[in-house]
């Protein structure tokens, strides 16, 4: 496979790099929190909200970037006893229902996100139809992480100028309607590709386990 370089390759680094450092700011905690209750009898208040954040930040981009990079499992037995016409019809045809759910989950992640931003939802079940005055909240808090102080910022923008004691949940909560849309791109992008003949399916390859194969049977031979 050549090697991507451009705005391509720079945003892949940049997502890779998000996803490294959430990783190891949850370790960071979580260990420095197991050596404070079991050392020093103390407690880190906020860490295992903060982890359960991150650990929701992970898994939500990662969503994304594994489809962006076919990294999810799947079943794909029906799929290569078909013809490879078939098979492409067959994987656009996944592709229209996993983009169908990405925009349904993005149209209800920003509706459950918007208030908090003091921003509108919209209106309609399956579909927006419009957008739905509905009071801010802005003013709603966290339950025990605290605001860093470069954050501060975000009291005139959100609270009216009061100020916060904690972190508001517009910031943690922000990651929902994010990865809805980097999903919605995602798949997209991913049916342009198998359209053009780029792509044959959006799951993972077989190359692990031809590796995995070769493997075993070199062990063999040398038995």
């Amino acid at each position: 496979m050549v090697a991507q370089t451009g705005p391509i390759s720079r945003i892949d680094q940049l997502e890779e790099t998000l996803i490294a450092i959430i990783l190891v700011v949850m370790t960071g905690f979580t260990f420095a929190n197991v050596v404070a209750r079991y050392v020093f009898n103390a407690n880190i208040f906020y860490a295992l909200e903060l982890t359960v954040f991150l650990f929701a930040w992970l898994v939500l981009l990662g969503a994304s970037y594994a489809v962006k990079k076919t990294l999810h499992l799947g079943v794909d037995a029906v799929v290569n006893a078909a013809p490879p016409p078939a098979q492409r019809v067959m994987a656009l045809i996944v592709v229209a229902v996993c983009l169908t759910y990405s925009l349904l989950l993005l149209k209800g992640s920003w509706d459950y996100w918007a208030p908090y931003a003091n921003l509108y939802p919209t209106t309609g079940r399956w579909f927006p139809t419009g957008l739905e005055e509905v009071r801010g909240q802005g003013w709603y808090e966290t339950q025990d992480i605290p605001i860093p102080l470069f954050m501060r910022w975000l009291e005139t923008v959100f609270n009216e100028g009061f100020e916060y004691e904690k972190l508001p949940k517009v910031v943690p909560y922000i990651v929902m309607p994010l990865s809805a849309l980097l999903l919605v791109i995602r798949f997209v992008q991913v049916g342009l590709r198998v359209w053009r003949g780029e792509q044959q399916m959006l799951i993972v390859s077989h190359e692990a386990e031809d590796d995995v194969a070769e493997a075993a049977k070199k062990l063999e031979d040398a038995a």
